[in-house]
This record gives C-alpha cells, structure tokens and sequence, in this order.
C-alpha cells in the first residue's frame, strides 16, 4: 500500500538515519543507488519502486540550496537554521538570498542529508565536518535555535595564476616570481608560507601554483578537510586528517613516502615543528598560516602552540601574504606582501620585495629578489642576473598565454611540462621565441 506523505517523511527520515556517514564511499552512481534501495527495503520491505525512485532522488537534492552549490561565483554558503541563508559571492561579499529554509522539519531533513556523506563520525555528534558528492565541504553544527549550516563551495574549475591576474590579485610579474619559487630552475624550489586572515584566498593562491609543478615531483598534500585540486599533477598523495590521525601525525609519516614536496594544507599547531624538520633534511615545504603579514607568520611560528625554535625559521624562504581589501567599495584580494627571510639577529630578519598600499590601492614595485636568488645561483652556476631575467621572461610567458587564451589550470600546466622540456621549441611555439632562453 503506498504511504501518505506523513508516512513517507518518517519512513525517509529513518532510511537517511541509517544511511548517516556510508555515502561517501561509493564512487558509482548505481551502486550507490542499490544500496539505499537496499536499506529502505530494510526498513519498509513493501516500500513501492515509485516510493525508491523518489527516496533516491530526495536523496541527491538539497533544497534550497542547489542553486547556490552549482553556482561559479558563489564560495560560501552560510544558513543561519531557519532565519535566513546568506552567500559570500566572489567579487560581491556577503547577500543575502531571498530563499531560506522555512520549517525547523526541513532544516532537520536537510541536515540528514548532508550527514549521509560524513566521511567520518566525530565523537562530538553536535558538530559535523562533511563532503559533499560536488566536491564541497560543509560544517553543521546543533543550537538551541536549529542547526547552522556553512559550505564551502568546490568549484570544479579552480582558478589558475592567471584567473588571479584578470582579477587584480597580482600583476605578470609578481605572478613570474612565484612561478620561480614553485619551480625553483629543478634544483631547488622555494620553501614557502602563504600567511593571511580567514576567506583572504590563501588556499586558492596555493592551487594556482599547482600548475608550475614540475611533472615528475611525487607531492604529499595533507589537509583537514580536501580543498585542493590536485589534477595536474599525477605522482600526490592526498591525505585528510580524522579522529584519530591528526595534522601532526601525518607529518610526520610523509617523510616515509619519499615525497619531493609536502603541502600541509594549513600550519597552525604541533606539526609546524616537522614541517621545519623536513626543510631541514631537503624536503621542501609549502602551506598557508592564518597571520596577517609576514612579522605575524614568524610570531605565530615561535609561539604555542607551534614553537618552533628561532634558528630553524630562515629555513622558510619567503612569506606571501593575501589579504581581502576594498576597492570603490567592493571586496577584492590581493597579495599585499612578499617577503624573503634573510638570516637572525636579535630576531628573524625579514626584507620585503613587494608590499601594497591600502591607501592609494597599488602595489610598490617588486624588488629583486636576494637571498634566493642567491640561493639558485649557487646551486645552477648561473649568474644572479640570469635569475632576474629568467624571472621576467615567465612573467612575460604568463601574459602571452592569457592573450592566447591558455587560462585553466590544466592548460598552463602543459605549457610548463612543455617548457621545462624544451624551452626554445616552448617559447617558439607561442611567439616569443625572442626572449631566449637559460642554458638548462
């Protein structure tokens, strides 16, 4: 006999009950599709294929907010339990969105939903960390007025170094130097901190670099929670934290998979001690920190609960800061600071290249860099001034590319791969087979 819709939405709510923390695991459509069916007729056997049919399709949608999950422009989507819903929208800031979640059984269901897909079941059942089928990373957490629900939106298609120029983050050149630092000339590349304040763009600026990576660097990306897009580059390893596996521990162990790179998603504990530890043993080292400028990420390193030990901090080559500032009155980011370590004294010395005035809104020009710059001359033989120059042909390589409309991650990660092969035939090949080359 079919239910009513009292009884449908009593028996939903208990096959997405029995399904909390399971979905996540299937990476087949189908198969996923014939385990729900197979525990709804657990709960019900005589539950109708049309009953199924909707089950699994109640089971894919979340209401209100699918308009904002597949949206390009929207990165965070804050529900405030039955009061409103709010979005953070690139280039807009904080809306307010005129749907909202009406009744406190919606908001319920709702969050049945999104447990459904829990990748692991935290002791505190009153906060919940989840990812979501599209990629996206929501956090629920209980209060007397309902559940608060924010996600963090996945966009499938990650903004490139480039994108963060056509928006104002950087300019050709500064975007020239990080492709130095990502790359290092093979021999040696930079050991770096990406410091800023909560949603400044920190994680994004790190996923743009990935596409400077060079093809055969086996790279160990340890996150909290999976945020970035690691698909141009075929030799990583993944890790995420859990339960019973912490930030630090992971650290640790990815000194036993032979990494050429680790990329710790976020510093902000115990594990900045081994983050240093591999520096110091040739493993280079990349990560974001919440500070806001580069004297902050060193005064967050030497305190609790990180304490790292002063004479280790020059292992870090330079610090990029991102911060969210306002230009005519609209939210913007950009990199307000990069700084190369340059030795101790009383207290770690810091030389700032490149810094932006918030008052007249542009960035200073970007100064040499020394240390190293020094540090690749050594190490290749070529002289500082090739360095320079190597540096502001990328920059120039980087703004071909966007007239040529090579923009996408995965686009300007095969012009490297080409480039690092063959660098004349690379250059000839989009135009600028006059700007030379180094000898490699």
């Amino acid at each position: 006999m079919t239910m009513d819709e009292e009884e449908f939405y009593l028996f939903e709510r208990e096959v997405f009950d029995k399904l909390e923390g399971k979905l996540s695991t299937f990476s087949e459509a189908n198969e996923l599709e014939l385990y729900i069916e197979a525990i709804a007729k657990g709960v019900n056997a005589n539950t109708s294929s049309e009953e199924i049919a909707r089950l699994i399709k109640d089971s894919k949608t979340f209401g209100v907010l699918d308009k904002y999950l597949y949206a390009e422009n929207v990165e965070d989507i804050m529900v405030n339990n039955t009061t409103n819903v709010f979005v953070y929208a690139t280039n807009g800031g904080q809306i307010k969105v005129p749907e909202r979640v009406d009744k406190r059984s919606d908001l319920d269901m709702l969050v049945r939903k999104l447990k459904m897909y829990e990748t692991s079941l935290a002791e505190n059942r009153k906060i919940s960390d989840i990812h979501l089928p599209n990629g996206s990373r929501a956090n629920v957490v209980a209060s007397p007025m309902g559940p608060d629900i924010t996600i963090r939106n996945f966009k499938p298609r990650a903004l490139s170094i480039i994108d963060l120029i056509n928006l104002g983050e950087m300019s050709y050149n500064l975007a020239g130097r990080l492709w130095l630092y990502t790359e290092g000339l093979k021999v040696r590349p930079a050991n770096l901190l990406i410091g800023g304040m909560p949603a400044s763009g920190k994680t994004t600026l790190l996923n743009a670099m990935f596409s400077f990576f060079r093809p055969e660097q086996r790279i160990v990306v340890i996150e909290e929670t999976y945020e970035l897009n690691t698909v141009t580059q075929e030799n990583t390893v993944r890790l995420e934290t859990s339960s019973d596996l912490t930030l630090e521990d992971l650290v640790k162990n990815s000194l036993r998979m032979r990494p050429d790179m680790i990329i710790i998603g976020e510093v902000r504990g115990p594990e900045a001690k081994d983050m240093m530890t591999a520096m110091n043993i040739g493993k280079i080292s990349m990560g974001t920190i919440h500070a806001s400028n580069s004297r902050d990420v060193i005064t967050r390193l030497q305190h609790t609960p990180m304490d790292v030990e002063m004479d280790i901090i020059p292992l870090i080559d330079s610090i990029i800061v991102v911060s969210q500032v306002y230009e005519n009155g609209k939210p913007a980011r950009k990199i307000t600071q990069v700084t190369e370590i340059s030795g101790i004294e009383t207290q770690v010395l810091l030389s700032d290249l490149y810094t932006y005035d918030y008052k007249t809104h542009k960035g200073s020009q970007i100064l040499p860099s020394v240390t190293y710059r020094d540090t690749l001359a050594r190490l290749t033989g070529y002289p500082p001034s090739e360095i320079v120059i190597e540096e502001q042909r990328r920059g120039r390589i980087l703004e071909r590319l966007n007239k040529l409309g090579v923009r996408d991650l995965k686009g300007i990660n095969e012009f490297c791969r080409d480039y690092y092969e063959e660098p004349a035939k690379a250059l000839q090949k989009i135009g600028l087979a006059e700007l030379g080359t180094l000898p490699w």
